[in-house]
């Protein structure tokens, strides 16, 4: 499972480029081509938003209350679950507040991933990826050896369920990590579960076809370091794409701003919220939801002088199961089915076997032509 279909192909180690104290871009990291420009004040992160016509709020992501979704007093829960239907339908993005992970938890993950990154090259290569598999310590989706890099170091791996894990990569990180991942990967299995719930009641979705869909679902970390950049401008912390997961839950672990997303035709700054977790719909909600809660284009932009850390984890659809459009959903011909059905194992192959290029790469290997 998640096998790649072709062996990770190793890369440098970012962090390690920076330590050199480099003053020229490697070729591999040069991105202009790829970026937009802009002469306002948000040029530093390449953003162009024109906000001379927008209310002051447009481009505030939605906040969720957790709390409120759970309320026992009907109108703040029916108020909660009408924020959390409209974020998904018209922003895909969302933070969520009073979520149940304990402040503690959280804390401790920051100065441990730091520290993780900050291990000798020696002890982050023991993790390095392994043929054929794409969890461990290095890039993803890197499959040619003159494509464009990210300017980012990574480190991912599978959680839950327990089976799924490899058990070196487990038992190669320092304790104090391992024990921080354990706590907060129960926690958001957890809050997975419950916003997951509430959007199959928002969709009129049989909730028993997402319980089945999730019941057992897979839970993967990817803890993420953007070293900063003299030059910025000419790269990319990580390439647009939107996410083949179904949740996506993101805990910045220090304040630099980088995380973007697209709305409108604009790249929008993602602001975090202190405390709060950021949440995106992936591909394995707009395929079952049947195109209703769309996925979007996201990408990470860095800083020119301070470094940026995240743990972003995804949640997947039951390993073993098959998937495609709600049925419960469905109603042809009025309401046909926008996707086609596929294995999760098929799905993700071929996931990974593409580099990353915007939203469209897996979306359209499941999507139904209904032109012709």
């Amino acid at each position: 499972m998640m096998s790649c279909g072709s062996p990770p192909i190793v890369v440098p180690s970012v962090y390690e480029l920076v330590k050199e104290e480099i003053t020229e871009i490697p070729d591999r990291y040069i991105r202009t081509s790829d970026l937009d420009h802009t002469d306002d004040s948000t040029a530093k992160y390449n953003i162009p938003v024109d906000h001379s016509d927008d209310s002051i709020d447009k481009y505030t992501l939605p906040v969720i209350d957790v709390e409120g979704l759970l309320s026992g007093e009907s109108v703040s829960a029916d108020s909660e679950l009408e924020n959390l239907h409209s974020a998904c339908q018209h922003w895909g993005f969302f933070q969520v507040v009073n979520h149940g992970i304990s402040s503690l938890v959280t804390e401790k993950l920051k100065s441990e991933i730091q520290n993780f990154f900050e291990l000798p090259v020696e002890e982050k290569r023991k993790l390095c990826q392994e043929p054929g598999n794409t969890e461990g310590f290095g890039q993803h989706f890197v499959v040619s050896d003159d494509q464009k890099l990210d300017w980012s170091d990574m480190f991912y791996i599978t959680s839950l369920p327990t089976k799924l894990r490899k058990p070196h990569l487990f038992s190669g990180i320092p304790l104090l990590l391992r024990e921080a991942l354990e706590a907060y990967s129960l926690g958001l299995r957890n809050l997975n579960m419950i916003l997951l719930g509430k959007m199959a009641k928002s969709l009129k979705m049989d909730s028993d076809e997402m319980e089945e869909l999730f019941n057992d679902c897979s839970q993967r970390m990817k803890l993420s370091y953007y070293p900063p950049c003299p030059k910025s401008q000419q790269v990319l912390g990580m390439s647009p794409h939107s996410d083949a997961a179904a949740l996506s839950i993101v805990l910045q672990l220090n304040e630099t701003e980088g995380l973007q997303i697209r709305k409108d035709g604009k790249w929008i700054p993602v602001k975090p919220i202190p405390g709060a977790l950021v949440v995106n719909i992936g591909d394995m909600i707009e395929i079952p939801s049947n195109g209703a809660y769309p996925s979007i284009e996201h990408r990470v932009m860095v800083n020119p002088t301070i470094e940026r850390l995240s743990i972003a984890t995804f949640h997947s659809i039951n390993p073993d199961a098959e998937f495609g459009p709600a049925l419960s959903l469905l109603n042809p011909p009025c309401k046909p089915a926008l996707f086609r059905r596929e294995t999760v194992e098929k799905y993700y192959q071929n996931f990974f076997a593409l580099k990353l290029n915007g939203k469209t790469n897996n979306l359209d290997f499941m999507r139904i032509d209904h032109s012709s």
